[in-house]
């Protein structure tokens, strides 16, 4: 090998040996959460449903609850057989027949009876009943049959509670209901959590609010944080305190700045509330926080105070990169302010514009705890960001299978985003340059 492609090559593992620990990193921290997320959106998994509450690749069966509720659903079927007239006996007769063919099919397992007589022993002892005996596996085609013979004798007890010939009907039907639910099916869903989000309204109108606050919080955070900019550049008695001063909102905690604009906006007492209504600029000083058109703006506008510094800042640091020599030299061949700033500034600040961009559009894009305290979402989901709707179905409502899709689907709308900025806007930034 060459001596120089030898140094080459040693230089290039030197470089990837260097970024091997990052690599690890990200894939610890991001990809693996990542992965996992959409391995549990695949899956109906819901923790308010004891039927649902763990992934089941396969079909298992709660021995615990057998064991409780099969003996009690077979006596019961016995005790209204032998109270029945002439007209319901010989159906409850069949009725108590099927049961314990049910029993019978599960029970010629060994493996089952043998767990069963575990697990009866330690309810006839008051035992706990430890979670590594509770489920056993069931055959699929198995579990399939027997659940359909459950379902038809339930069907045919209520037929008997039609007719008038069950003395304490709803105790048997829920019997059979119960025993029924012992069986835990497997919850594997494939796709459908991600054609049911995209076939419903909701994912889309949260889409669109976050689009909105988006496109407006970020513009206006730009427009903001570059005039600042400007200023804190310009030389001035106490600009250092004024620097300082500056950054304060950007250093206030999210979920404080939202409480001190949630005062602000109140009703009855909010200072900014009672300042638009006397300019005529609102109707009612309660419409803030509960008019669906003026919520979102009342959410950008905290946004655009406590976020407008951060962008400030950043610009500042491009500003202060630009030499004053280009200055002089546009002062000396006639350029005024205005073409000083158009034809120096704005395209030496570019990169650090267009950093600011990307990531005040990725941050603004993911909006949680702002929305979360000002607003929770409302009034009637018009401030619903798609991170509040994913934390509402995930740990609201316990549905973390849809809940996982919906954080596949955030992380899948932030990467289009960067790639788009990498692409179009700042290829020259955060890249090579092209060509």
């Amino acid at each position: 090998m060459p001596l120089k492609n030898k140094s080459k090559w040693r230089e290039g593992r030197a470089a990837y040996a260097m970024i091997l620990p990052a690599v690890l990193i990200i894939a610890a921290v991001a990809l693996w959460p990542l992965l996992r997320s959409f391995w549990i959106s695949l899956f109906d998994l819901r923790l308010n449903d004891p039927t649902r509450n763990a992934i089941h690749y396969s079909y298992s069966l709660n021995v615990e609850q057998y064991a409780d509720r099969f003996p009690g659903l077979l006596r019961a079927v016995k005790r209204e057989a032998g109270n029945a007239g002439d007209g319901g006996a010989s159906g409850l007769s069949a009725i108590q027949k099927k049961l314990e063919e049910v029993g019978q099919g599960l029970e010629e397992d060994p493996a089952f009876r043998e767990r069963l007589a575990q697990v009866n022993g330690l309810l006839d002892a008051f035992s706990p009943v430890p979670q590594e005996l509770r489920f056993i596996p069931v055959d699929n085609a198995k579990s399939e049959q027997l659940k359909a013979e459950l379902q038809e004798i339930r069907k045919e007890l209520a037929g008997l509670k039609a007719g008038g010939s069950l003395e304490r009907p709803d105790e048997v039907i829920g019997l059979t209901s119960a025993l029924l639910d012992t069986f835990q099916a497997p919850n594997f869903v494939g796709l459908s959590h991600y054609k049911e989000l995209m076939s419903g309204g909701r994912l889309w109108e949260s889409l669109s609010n976050t689009l909105l606050f988006t496109v407006f919080a970020v513009a206006l955070e730009m427009l903001f944080g570059l005039l600042i900019a400007l200023l804190l550049n310009r030389t001035f008695r106490g600009r250092g305190l004024v620097r300082a001063a500056v950054l304060i909102p950007w250093a206030t905690p999210t979920a404080v700045s939202a409480m001190i604009w949630h005062y602000l906006y109140d009703g009855q007492n909010g200072i900014v509330a009672k300042l638009l209504y006397e300019a005529g600029l609102i109707s009612d000083m309660g419409t803030l926080l509960s008019s669906g058109s003026r919520v979102m703006g009342s959410v950008i506008m905290a946004d655009v105070w406590k976020t407008a510094p951060f962008v400030a800042l950043l610009l500042l640091a491009g500003l202060q990169n630009i030499p004053s020599s280009l200055y002089e030299a546009a002062w000396v061949d006639g350029g005024g302010r205005w073409k000083q700033f158009v034809h120096v500034t704005v395209p030496l600040l570019k990169p650090a514009f267009f950093v600011a961009l990307m990531f005040r559009t990725l941050d603004a894009f993911r909006v949680f705890d702002l929305i979360y305290v000002l607003t929770g979402g409302g009034p009637a989901n018009s401030t619903e960001s798609v991170s509040i709707y994913a934390y509402k179905t995930m740990f609201s409502e316990l549905d973390f299978g849809k809940g996982s899709a919906l954080s596949v689907i955030v992380f899948v709308c932030v990467l289009l985003i960067s790639m788009a900025y990498v692409k179009w806007l700042g290829a020259d930034v955060v890249g090579r340059r092209a060509g």
